[in-house]
C-alpha cells in the first residue's frame, strides 16, 4: 500500500515536470504525509509546498511545482484548490450537539471519497469543512441533515474565515521530555498505556510518524495521536528540586 501511494505521488510530480504546470494531490492523512516527508528526496526534481487551508491543518494537499513555474512566476503565490464550507443548523433552538464524527459521517454518506475532504473544525452552532472544489456542489446540494438536525451550507471566502481553534492549557511534571511521558500528560492514561499508540504507528510529531517511546520533543512541536487528538508542546517551565521537569502544553479541543 505504501509503495502504491508513493508511486502515485511520483506520477503527479512527473506530470508537473513534463507539463510545466502545478499539480495537486488530494488531501493526505497523517500516515500519507509521513510517507511523503520520509521520501521527499525522491521528489527533488520538482519543488513542492503543502497546505490544508489554514495553519496547523492536519490533512494537507501537496502542490508539485515545476522549475519553469518557479523561474517565471517566482513572486506568485500558489493557490491551493481548497474550498471552505460553513455548515450551520437551520434552527439553533432544535439543533443537536454535533461532533466532528457526525459531520464527517454525513458527508461520507453522500458517497464522497475521504481524500476529497480535509479538516472539519467544529464549534457550537457550526462547522467549517475544508474540501476539494470538485465535491463542493454535491455537498451543498445533497447535505441537508447531520444526524437529525436540518442544516444549511454556504461557501466562505478566505477573508471571512474565522478558524474555530480552541486550546486548553495543560501543565504537568515529567521525569524527561520523552514522547511517551509528554503524551500521558495530554491524554488520559498511564505512560505505559501510551506506548501502544506509539509502537502501532498512531503518533506523529510535526507530521512524521514516530515509533520510538524515547523520542525527545522540542519546543513548539505539534503532536497528533490518531483517535485521541493533538496538542503542541510549548516547552519547559522549570525544574523541581527532585529533578522533575514542569512542562506546558496546549491541547486542541
Amino acid at each position: 500500500m505504501d509503495e502504491q501511494f508513493e508511486k502515485r505521488l511520483l506520477d503527479l510530480a512527473n506530470q508537473s515536470r513534463m507539463k510545466n504546470i502545478v499539480i495537486f494531490s488530494d488531501f493526505l492523512n497523517l500516515n500519507e504525509l509521513h510517507i511523503f516527508h520520509s521520501n521527499f528526496q525522491k521528489f527533488s526534481f520538482v519543488k513542492w509546498k503543502i497546505s490544508g487551508g489554514y495553519e496547523f491543518a492536519e490533512r494537507q494537499i501537496v502542490a508539485f511545482i515545476p522549475d519553469a513555474f518557479c523561474l517565471y512566476e517566482e513572486e506568485k503565490e500558489i493557490s491551493f484548490p481548497i474550498t471552505v464550507l460553513e455548515i450551520k443548523p437551520c434552527s439553533l433552538r432544535f439543533a443537536e450537539s454535533l461532533t466532528h464524527r457526525d459531520y464527517l459521517g454525513a458527508v461520507l454518506n453522500l458517497g464522497i471519497d475521504r481524500s476529497k475532504i480535509g479538516d472539519i473544525l467544529t464549534e457550537e452552532g457550526r462547522a467549517l469543512l475544508f474540501c476539494k472544489p470538485s465535491v463542493k456542489d454535491i455537498i451543498c446540494r445533497e447535505l441537508c441533515r447531520v444526524r437529525h438536525t436540518t442544516v444549511s451550507i454556504r461557501e466562505t471566502v478566505e477573508e471571512q474565515i474565522e478558524i474555530p481553534i480552541r486550546k486548553e492549557k495543560i501543565q504537568g511534571s515529567v521525569s524527561s521530555v520523552r514522547l511517551d511521558a509528554v503524551i500521558s500528560q495530554a491524554f488520559p492514561g498511564s505512560r505505559s498505556s501510551m506506548t501502544a499508540f506509539i509502537e502501532s504507528g498512531k503518533v506523529f510529531v510535526n507530521g512524521k510518524m514516530i515509533l520510538s517511546n524515547g523520542y525527545h520533543l522540542k519546543e513548539n512541536d505539534i503532536i497528533s495521536v490518531r483517535g485521541m487528538g493533538r496538542f503542541q508542546y510549548m516547552g519547559e517551565i522549570s525544574k523541581t528540586k527532585k529533578g522533575r521537569i514542569l512542562i506546558s502544553l496546549e491541547k486542541y479541543s
